[in-house]
């Protein structure tokens, strides 16, 4: 991108704000109590055993899906769930469930699983990965509801998903089995079909009204549903029959609002995010933990309050997919010279909501960022700035953070903070987190 932006000299410039005026930083941990799974393996295993499958043949095929998201335990899941299947006399195999993630092409979502882990090779099956589709329905607003044909060829498949509270939307049903089975057999145009309707109506409605068209005119026989703790570790894997997956989500979608994991400070005037992505979070940073939105029709939180965001960096992961960078109000310019605009916007569209790839304030350095804080949160001495750094929004337990915040969080059971020292950088670049 031929961007011409000013160097960190000028920019350092247009303030009164010296290095030695910043506030010192010590890191900080959030300590939980984690009920993590011991044994994916087993549990997958577990999960399959519970899902209506007597009725198959010896030989049927049967699908799992597989979606784009960077969840710790998903590839050990689909791998016991594929030999499960291979055990009980099944020819199984995965498909691709991401909407238009991968630049909605069929080698690009073949990219996207590699990244995650998530292999024929790893798995000893096939993958498929065509986006083409059928129409199996139309939903209560007459509009168009898509499953891959890859899904319809099938005897049975499978959806596997995380469940977590949605970034764009609240309600019954938000990020789980109902989703990945619309968005995800969707491809990327049930995907689009599916936010273009949400945008119209309600989409948790929307997600689980198409879900039960799609159960009942295609083979998805159950789900398996994985819920993380803070350490995104699977707390919970449970099979799901497909009769039962409207009823069971919600229930299972309060147990993930329990554990997800958010920042344990809700006042700050300025995060660090050392990078944003989409197997971090489908908005490429974690609406529920930074305190914003910036989507259509739906309001702002009220908590945590965070004056201004600041990115320095894109997964390798994303492939320059940078949506979400719009929800951010500085960005490395690193960040801006990796961008795969084609791909962010394709999926941007998709989503439906321009917002969110909006190219914020770029920065040559992080001190550059920090120091034109000092003149964009309204904080009168530097000193006094509440700043965090955390490495991505999947990871807010471990943090760095200011002096102001240092002394809030030091009194807290849960919380240990270390000593106080001078910002690290070295040539405008923040020290590594490490």
């Amino acid at each position: 991108m031929n961007l011409e932006f000013p160097d960190a000299e000028t920019l350092r410039g247009a303030n009164d704000v010296d290095p030695e005026d910043l506030p010192r930083f010590a890191r900080a941990t959030r300590e939980r109590d984690l009920d993590s799974i011991e044994d994916v393996d087993a549990a997958a295993r577990q999960a399959v055993a519970d899902l209506p499958l007597d009725a198959l043949d010896p030989g049927a095929e049967v699908a799992i899906t597989a979606g784009s998201r960077g969840i710790h335990d998903m590839p050990a899941l689909l791998a016991a769930a594929v030999d499960d299947l291979r055990e009980r006399g099944f020819e199984p195999s995965v498909i691709a469930a991401m909407g238009s993630h991968g630049g909605a092409t069929s080698d690009g979502q073949r990219e996207t699983l590699d990244a995650l882990g998530i292999s024929e090779d790893r798995l000893g099956c096939a993958i498929h990965t065509s986006m083409a589709v059928a129409e199996v329905g139309r939903d209560s607003l007459d509009r168009p509801v898509y499953v891959a044909e890859d899904a319809l060829d099938m005897d049975a498949v499978i959806l596997a998903n995380r469940i977590k509270p949605h970034t764009d939307f609240h309600g019954p049903v938000e990020s789980g089995l109902c989703k990945i089975a619309v968005i995800g057999l969707g491809k990327h145009r049930g995907a689009e079909s599916l936010h273009n309707a949400g945008l119209a109506s309600d989409f948790s409605e929307v997600i689980r009204e198409r879900a039960e068209l799609i159960i009942e005119n295609s083979p998805v026989v159950g789900g398996i549903g994985l819920i993380e703790d803070a350490a995104d570790r699977a707390t919970h894997i449970e099979g799901v029959p497909a009769n039962r997956i409207t009823e069971r989500e919600p229930e299972l979608l309060d147990r993930a609002r329990e554990e997800l994991p958010t920042l344990p400070v809700s006042d700050l005037d300025f995060l660090v995010l050392d990078e944003i992505g989409k197997e971090v979070s489908g908005t490429g940073m974690d609406t529920n933990v930074i305190g914003r939105v910036l989507f259509h029709g739906e309001a702002e939180p009220e908590s945590p309050s965070i004056t201004r965001i600041y990115a320095r960096s894109i997964t390798p992961a994303s492939h320059g997919n940078g949506l979400g960078l719009g929800l951010a109000d500085f960005v490395h310019q690193g960040v801006v010279a990796d961008l795969e605009l084609s791909d962010m916007y394709v999926n941007i569209v998709t989503s439906g909501e321009p917002t969110r790839a909006r190219i914020p304030f770029t920065v040559p350095d992080d001190l550059t960022a920090l120091m034109l804080a000092c003149s964009t949160t309204g904080v009168a001495d530097p000193a006094d700035l509440r700043v965090a750094r955390i490495e991505n929004t999947m990871e807010p337990d471990e943090l760095l953070v200011s002096e102001p915040v240092a002394r809030e969080l030091d009194g807290r059971e849960d919380v240990s903070v270390g000593s106080l020292e001078p910002l690290g950088y070295e040539d405008g670049t923040f020290a590594p987190f490490g």
